[in-house]
């Protein structure tokens, strides 16, 4: 059994430097997720794991911050101070998000109630961002009632795609396939990243610091939409084809 490094046993430098070495896979990863706010996650567990929090306890902070930016959307007129506002706080609470994981590993490993916590903050979050971005610009401004479609699609199309990758991962281990979010040493192409950014959630965060100024938002916005509703409709014909290939040996006659 592997010795479990405490706090005091290494300097905050070699904390992250070890850390560092033992990154999930990034096959997929857009460019802010992968580039950013990892690194974001990454000192953010170096923190945490020197002060002695929880995996756990990260998870919960992520959800404070993201969730109190989600309610400011339905609460507060929108303005430019508080499109900042919550860009900031969705920021930081996706930090954290890549944090707990990250440091559950400094730790030794995480647990699977772990996991399942910090899943469903996320499947909340992803459907229930989108429903106050609705909400919250029904009750502030006089957008034609059409455009309110845009969230209500969004809100669908987010949890489609968070559900599709969970399960892609899932099938794949089942299929004896490695998982995209498995740690193997390689590095996915930059311009793949680069290409897959209008998905990114990242991405996403930062555009609500133009909430304030009602136009730029709702174009911004509406062309992310577009963008991750086109990547999801072709993803999941080559995810189909995907999981068809690693099905086939286990059906009778066949292989």
């Amino acid at each position: 059994m592997a010795t479990r490094v405490l706090p005091s046993d290494e300097s905050f430098g070699q904390t992250y430097a070890r850390l560092a070495t033992s990154q999930k896979g990034a096959k997929g990863a857009p460019a802010y997720s992968r580039f950013v706010n990892r690194k974001l996650g990454r000192f953010l567990a170096t923190v945490a794991f020197r002060v002695g929090l929880t995996p756990n306890g990260v998870t919960a902070i992520s959800a404070v911050l993201t969730f109190s930016a989600i309610a400011l959307l339905i609460a507060v007129p929108p303005s430019v101070g508080m499109g900042i506002a919550v860009a900031a706080g969705l920021v930081l609470g996706y930090a954290f998000d890549s944090a707990d994981g990250q440091l559950a590993r400094l730790r030794g490993g995480g647990s699977l109630v772990g996991e399942w916590l910090d899943h469903m903050v996320d499947s909340v979050k992803v459907a229930s961002l989108h429903l106050a971005v609705l909400v919250g610009l029904y009750r502030f401004t006089d957008l034609p009632d059409a455009w309110l479609l845009v969230p209500l699609g969004a809100s669908a199309v987010g949890s489609v795609l968070f559900f599709a990758m969970i399960l892609n991962d899932q099938l794949r281990h089942r299929g004896g396939a490695v998982p995209r979010s498995t740690a193997d040493g390689t590095r996915a192409p930059v311009l793949r990243s680069l290409l897959v950014v209008p998905t990114d959630y990242g991405l996403l965060c930062l555009v609500f610091a133009l909430y304030g100024v009602t136009t730029a938002f709702v174009v911004a916005y509406t062309v992310l939409f577009v963008a991750t509703a086109g990547y999801l409709a072709l993803a999941c014909i080559s995810w189909f084809k995907e999981i068809s290939a690693l099905d086939r040996p286990a059906v009778p006659g066949h292989g």
